[in-house]
């Protein structure tokens, strides 16, 4: 099962024409046009469906919402060894929060999400809490959050064409989008690397993949045009 979400970033005035000759294998999926806020293509896009790593979309914005990306942390052991995929933290290395971003959405690091989630207070459920708080402050209805990282969970889920409308809010931070146009990113003892092969293939911007065994391969992909 494969969810794939495309959007153009268009520098126009003018909207994007529908195309009507798209066929895509995906499950379900969302081509959208954050200029005028409109689908040119959708295939069952307002399924609701898991959406595994493509979570890490919405704990970045709220990352970068609630602290400075300058920050200095000191890594827990709590949050390394995270089930999943990993930026490999170590306990007692200091990194920053924007080191912690890149870990996050370059390398789809559990470990990062964690530890971002962990900064709050504390405690991971009242950074999911905001998570969800956001969800609702830019109308996703159909979107909901139990943890930060993405792991399976009943409950955790949202739409092609709400995760394509949450990408094109987060693409107009400008930290965020640097961060997922990145290919390499070094902090530390960590080189990290972009596991979003289009960011080459088709010159894309952003965004973020996600795989999981119950949900399947995600995908949001941005990229310019004209």
């Amino acid at each position: 099962i494969i969810l794939v979400l495309l959007f153009f970033l268009p520098l126009q005035t003018s909207a994007i024409e529908p195309t009507a000759d798209i066929s895509v294998s995906a499950k379900s999926a969302s081509l959208y046009d954050p200029l005028c806020e409109s689908v040119i293509f959708g295939k069952n896009e307002e399924a609701i469906l898991g959406m595994a790593s493509t979570t890490k979309i919405m704990t970045a914005i709220v990352a970068l919402e609630i602290y400075d990306p300058a920050l200095m942390v000191e890594i827990k052991p709590e949050w390394c060894g995270i089930e999943g995929s990993s930026m490999y933290l170590k306990a007692g290395e200091k990194l920053s929060v924007k080191d912690l971003l890149y870990g996050l959405l370059l390398s789809s690091g559990n470990d990062a999400a964690t530890a971002l989630a962990g900064l709050y207070i504390g405690h991971q459920d009242d950074f999911v809490a905001l998570m969800n708080q956001k969800a609702q402050a830019l109308n996703l209805t159909n979107t909901a959050f139990c943890n930060p990282s993405g792991l399976s969970e009943e409950g955790h889920h949202t739409t092609a064409l709400e995760l394509a409308e949450l990408a094109a809010y987060a693409m107009e931070q400008p930290l965020f989008a640097e961060i997922v146009s990145a290919t390499q990113y070094v902090c530390g003892t960590h080189t990290l690397q972009n596991h979003n092969k289009l960011l080459q293939q088709i010159n894309a911007c952003g965004v973020k993949t996600g795989y999981t065994k119950a949900d399947g391969r995600c995908l949001v992909s941005a990229k310019e045009e004209d």
